[in-house]
């Protein structure tokens, strides 16, 4: 589960604390995985930022990218936004309190767009809707770069992931509020919007999967940097 929410506000000074006694530093090896590949960027759109790590990180592997996080936390915003100004990027990040779920970036803005553990808190309705609204905003050649829980197909990995998923759901319906309590398809949704996996990572016996998309050129016009 991310950070999506006013419901998470109160979470926010703990939410590192508490990914780490769960998983370690798995979420945040699925969460960079595939990070490296957005080092030539030049605009990055980064949606359920949370406490800023995933735009820190991203700011240090891009020094030329300008990127512009979106989360609908208050708390969260403002700890990404501490967080970027101590570390001397703060003019290169940009922060808009937004939901996902109605948000539309600039056409043909970006380079990249990074959804990691976030399309978790949404049902497939509202991913279906946030990738079509989404897609116009990335330029050709564009990278997405996804990171999120899963359910492995069967065994003792399945068992697994079914008990975590049903603990996690629980705690963030409890504490935030959080309507879903069941993953959707987020990959599934991508390929039918034309996006192709290039790579995957797997963690946690596969209940973390970490992959980078990428899609036909043709299918985003160009544009200049615009938010």
């Amino acid at each position: 589960m991310s950070h999506t929410g006013p419901g998470f506000d109160r979470l926010a000074r703990l939410y590192r604390i508490l990914e780490f006694a769960a998983f370690g530093r798995d979420l945040e090896r699925a969460r960079f995985a595939f990070a490296g590949q957005l080092s030539e960027c030049r605009d990055i759109l980064l949606l359920g930022e949370g406490d800023g790590r995933c735009a820190l990180r991203l700011a240090a592997l891009a020094p030329g990218a300008r990127i512009l996080c979106v989360d609908s936390s208050p708390g969260m915003i403002e700890r990404a936004r501490s967080r970027m100004a101590a570390a001397g990027v703060g003019d290169r990040v940009a922060f808009k309190c937004a939901d996902l779920r109605s948000y539309a970036p600039a056409p043909g803005g970006f380079d990249a767009v990074a959804t990691l553990f976030v399309l978790d808190c949404f049902d497939a309705r509202e991913v279906a809707s946030i990738i079509s609204r989404t897609g116009p905003a990335l330029r050709p050649g564009a990278r997405w770069l996804f990171a999120d829980f899963a359910l492995p197909e069967g065994g003792i990995p399945r068992m697994r992931a079914r008990a975590w998923l049903a603990f996690l759901y629980a705690f963030f319906r409890w504490e935030t509020g959080l309507l879903v309590s069941a993953l959707p398809p987020s990959e599934a949704l991508l390929e039918q919007a034309g996006w192709q996996r290039k790579a995957l990572r797997e963690l946690q016996w596969g209940l973390l999967r970490s992959a980078v998309y990428a899609r036909d050129p043709d299918r985003a016009p160009p544009a200049a940097a615009s938010y």
